[in-house]
């Protein structure tokens, strides 16, 4: 048998692997016995975001693994017969060749244009794996990490750029950001993700969590945030309290003030920032490079 994380040849009855170290389950996590596996271990305490530091888990007819962690990460997503994982439309990088791919518009005309309106495609892809177990895996397209989550029958609201897959059980509904949020260029809408299952988002650098306890408030810039739970009270504001222009000249612009409890995932690099910062490097329209 092969090891099924660095994939060297080891004896069958072997309990890890001698190359990378790597335990060896006692039962395929494929096999019949799948679904009585018991779920990742949760966080801390007073942590709503369950995901394995270690970066794998399993589910309901699929085994993850989070490979290359860091800059460039990959979800790899194995399923049984029949199972299946909905993405963002573009997120696949690869998958296996019984692999069936069906594309739709989520939530019907309606939910398809809030999609749209919210800078995200229209249509959401299902993978299916027919006629036996498949492969596949998925990408942001901006560097980052990713973190696979197991929703359990909860709620989040996720910045629309960090949702990349899920359970396809899972309910994903476009919800309006707010006001400021929109006259801000901040972003208009958010995803609510509720129900039981895998959720993975990705992030423009590392995710930090960060636990508010009761009645703790807690400000993060909105290039910056990833999810939060949909509970949790909040508000769009200016970054300085002075004034919006005083806000604006300080670089920060908008911001999200939070009041706890909860949990709040944020990036540790903003996006818009850095497409700042190249800007000076790409020619304008009269091709020459800005200043």
């Amino acid at each position: 048998m092969q090891c099924p994380k660095c994939t060297i040849e080891i004896r069958s009855d072997s309990k890890f692997c001698g190359s990378c170290g790597y335990r060896i389950e006692d039962e395929d996590p494929l096999g019949p016995d799948f679904a009585a596996r018991s779920a990742p271990p949760p966080g801390g305490p007073n942590e709503a975001f369950h995901f394995d530091e270690d970066g794998r888990g399993s589910g309901r007819g699929y085994t993850w693994q989070i490979e290359h962690q860091g800059a460039f990460a990959l979800a790899v997503v194995k399923l049984a017969a029949e199972q299946g994982i909905s993405a963002e439309a573009g997120a696949m990088v690869s998958m296996s060749q019984n692999i069936d791919l069906h594309s739709e518009l989520k939530g019907g005309v309606i939910g398809a244009l809030k999609r749209f309106g919210g800078g995200e495609s229209a249509f959401v892809s299902t993978f299916t794996a027919k006629g036996g177990p498949g492969e596949v895996t998925f990408a942001p397209g901006a560097p980052g990490d990713i973190v696979g989550i197991e929703l359990r029958n909860q709620a989040f609201l996720v910045q629309s750029s960090s949702y990349l897959a899920g359970d396809s059980s899972l309910a994903v509904e476009t919800k309006f950001g707010g006001m400021k949020s929109f006259l801000g260029g901040e972003g208009l809408f958010l995803l609510h993700v509720s129900g039981e299952g895998l959720l993975f988002v990705s992030s423009f650098g590392a995710i930090h969590r960060r636990v508010l306890k009761p009645g703790e408030q807690y400000v993060v810039d909105t290039g910056h945030l990833v999810a939060w739970e949909a509970a949790m009270e909040y508000n769009i504001r200016k970054a300085a309290k002075s004034g919006f222009f005083r806000s604006m000249l300080s670089g920060e612009g908008l911001v999200a003030e939070f009041r706890g409890p909860g949990e709040i995932l944020i990036q540790t690099r903003n996006l818009r920032a850095f497409a700042g910062l190249l800007k000076p490097f790409f020619p304008n329209q009269g091709g020459s490079f800005s200043s």
